[in-house]
């Protein structure tokens, strides 16, 4: 079964170079594009598609919103795309529900295999990106303290919440597995019971949940 895209982006000719790439692979159709964020969300409720691929500065409504009317009304996920340089909106975008950030310059390749990881529920983000989320906890939990895990967290087992930590800390399943000395599989049931039981989407919003509930403190080197 193809993978149903919507591509948006207010600039036409990045939005009909990602659309003639996509919809060239046999298991992508792209089924609408959108030249703002307005356009984006409407294109969403007509064509229902798996993934929409949001530019995060549109006009009329901004990637931002629309990622958190989309993700709010439907199952579809959003992957977004953002210019080296702007780091302001990736917090945002990610707590409006946002599975994955792209950079601009993304090589062809690439830009597949992200559409494919995201529109199996997976979650993916640029390294750089990362960086600069992880900066963005740090400034944001610096000037308040640290909200209690207890609450939230306490429907985890220990071994939920240590994979929490980990996932928080990039790691991947297969290095989960290694630190835990466990298998891959046993790491997946971890990971899906964490998703599970705290409400979320995917790993990014693990992440997310991990640092704002204080499991893990930026800079700490947990």
């Amino acid at each position: 079964m193809s993978v149903r895209v919507v591509v948006a982006d207010d600039q036409e000719l990045v939005r009909a170079g990602f659309s003639m790439i996509l919809d060239a692979q046999p298991d992508i159709d792209v089924v609408a594009e959108a030249g703002d964020g307005e356009q984006a969300v409407a294109a969403v409720r007509a064509h229902r598609p798996d993934l929409l691929l949001l530019d995060i500065r549109m006009p009329v409504m901004d990637g931002i919103e629309a990622a958190r009317i989309v993700c709010a009304e439907s199952g579809c996920r959003v992957l977004m795309l953002t210019t080296f340089d702007l780091d302001d909106y990736i917090y945002d975008a990610l707590r409006a529900g946002a599975s994955g950030f792209l950079l601009k310059d993304v090589r062809r390749d690439d830009l597949i295999h992200a559409v494919r990881v995201v529109a199996a529920g997976e979650s993916l983000l640029a390294p750089s990106v990362t960086t600069k989320l992880i900066a963005e906890f740090t400034t944001r939990t610096a000037a308040r303290p640290a909200a209690p895990s207890s609450e939230r967290l306490a429907a985890l087992t220990a071994r939920e919440r240590e994979t929490l930590r980990m996932i928080a800390r990039g790691l991947s399943n297969a290095e989960i597995a290694q630190a835990m000395v466990v298998s891959e599989h046993t790491v997946k049931t971890h990971v899906s019971n964490v998703l599970t039981k705290l409400g979320l989407r995917d790993r990014v919003q693990a992440v997310i949940a991990a640092y704002e509930s204080g499991l893990t403190v930026p800079g700490a080197g947990d």
